[in-house]
């Protein structure tokens, strides 16, 4: 293996509060261990575009707060192809870079395990999407900022479906994955969460709802994911097979891509971020680096791609424990 002197780093896919943090700390680990580094904008699309500049340390002083990525990102079809990655790769040999860091989910690391494959360059994935769908790691960057939000955006709502006695339901983002609408249920209180990951019926969803909204509650709260059959969609079942609901929807959107990272996202990205640049260094390659049990691990392209990450079936019968 050739030595490193230089490192890439680049964002993909959407963004997810945190990335910033992860590029602060892939940048001045890099030179901390005396290496160059060059941020590389609008994902793999600047990288076949040569959007390319040099990072110092102070290029990256007072972003860990900020939500988005500074690097920006982008959506690139010719990645997909054989053309578009040979033109990638001349363009890192042009800009002498000789390992990358990308940052994204399921899409950017497909792109980066094929491509490291075929021009055999080191590469790295971190971990970035609010969708927590990620498998190898307890948590991805940006899930934690993105829960919050939910539950503070869940709580408000509840205030109002109190006053006016209504049944809400409140769609999250998560179009394969149920993370968001699972979790958030249950640190909102919400009597139920319909997920993508499990077939729900109008008439067990019916029965759900009879049980704590018409019986001891005068409002309901029903989190849906939006791979999960839509907020809109299921509050129009609903109300039809009861027209006395008064039923209202509410679709978070982007904003639950948005805001200041937390805490617990700020440390992760930076962990992460480091992580990464210490596994380059090692002479791994075409891995991902992950946290399991509060415990750095790395893990291959492969299996990261593969392999679904399962819901925890408690929390579904703490959902209806509680909900009573």
């Amino acid at each position: 293996m050739s030595k490193i002197n230089c490192i890439g780093v680049l964002t993909s896919g959407g963004d997810a509060p945190g990335m910033n943090a992860a590029v602060r700390a892939v940048t001045r680990a890099a030179i901390y261990n005396g290496k160059k580094v060059k941020a590389i904008y609008r994902g793999y699309k600047g990288l076949i575009e040569d959007e390319i500049r040099e990072f110092q340390s102070q290029d990256v002083s007072n972003i860990i707060q900020q939500g988005g990525t500074i690097l920006k990102t982008a959506r690139c079809k010719e990645f997909t192809t054989p053309e578009g990655r040979q033109r990638a790769y001349e363009v890192l040999q042009k800009e002498s870079i000789d390992a990358l860091v990308v940052i994204g989910g399921d899409g950017t690391f497909t792109g980066a395990r094929v491509f490291a494959q075929e021009y055999d360059i080191p590469v790295v994935g971190i971990p970035g999407t609010i969708d927590n769908d990620v498998c190898g790691t307890d948590s991805t960057i940006g899930y934690d900022t993105a829960l919050n939000t939910i539950m503070d955006a869940v709580d408000k709502i509840k205030d109002t479906a109190s006053s006016h006695e209504r049944l809400f339901f409140v769609e999250a983002m998560g179009r394969d994955a149920g993370f968001l609408a699972l979790n958030s249920a249950l640190a909102s209180g919400a009597e139920a969460a319909i997920v993508p990951e499990r077939e729900t019926s109008v008439a067990q969803l019916d029965q759900l709802i009879a049980n704590g909204f018409r019986k001891t509650k005068n409002s309901s709260i029903v989190i849906v994911a939006e791979g999960g059959g839509g907020a809109q969609g299921l509050a129009d079942r609903i109300h039809k097979l009861d027209p006395n609901y008064d039923v209202r929807v509410c679709i978070l959107g982007y904003m639950q891509r948005g805001g200041s990272p937390s805490a617990y996202d700020r440390i992760l990205a930076s962990r992460l971020g480091v992580a990464a640049v210490d596994a380059l260094l090692d002479d791994q390659r075409n891995i991902m680096v992950g946290v399991q049990n509060d415990e750095v691990v790395h893990v291959p392209f492969s299996k990261a791609i593969k392999d679904d990450k399962p819901l925890k079936d408690d929390k579904y019968q703490i959902i209806q424990i509680l909900s009573i």
